[in-house]
């Protein structure tokens, strides 16, 4: 039986010799080849290694182009997220803001404004010719008024 295994194993080995002694064959022959037509061969690589070399350089940069696209879509979208937030918020603080003030008391800007208008109006309203000529006559109809009262006075003060 130990004959048989060894016999096995001996052909196996010889297999295996005969395939690595195969491969190195393969190898020295391609290197043969190689040296023969050494510098056509190398010059087709180098055609070809440009070749893919190029194509990858236009799929990078089209890949780049589209992530830079998608990238400003992304930035623009957030960027018009935001300024909503950013308007609701300041809504937000406007109004708490305009609440504080009125419980304080102090009048709003409308306010302000309206009181401005009815100042303008009272002050147009003054420098009008009318309201100069009404001014006198009530002076002097106080004036008199006056001694009329005095007059009435002294008569109490005697009786």
């Amino acid at each position: 039986m130990a004959t048989q295994d060894d016999d096995s194993n001996g052909k196996a080995a010889d297999r295996i010799k005969d395939s690595a002694q195969q491969i190195w064959l393969a190898g020295l022959g391609a290197f043969a080849k190689m040296q023969q037509e050494g510098s056509k061969a190398f010059e087709a690589l180098v055609k070809d290694g440009a070749g893919m070399q190029k194509k990858t350089q236009q799929a990078a940069e089209e890949t780049l182009s589209q992530a830079q696209q998608r990238m400003a879509g992304f930035a623009s979208e957030f960027g018009t997220k935001a300024a909503g937030q950013w308007g609701k918020l300041e809504n937000i603080f406007e109004e708490r803001v305009a609440r504080a003030l009125e419980k304080l008391g102090i009048p709003s800007a409308a306010d302000m404004a309206a009181l401005q208008a009815r100042v303008e109006a009272l002050e147009a309203q003054l420098k009008k010719p009318q309201g100069a000529a009404a001014a006198p006559r009530k002076t002097a109809a106080r004036k008199t008024a006056a001694p009329a009262a005095k007059k009435t006075l002294r008569r109490s003060k005697a009786g």
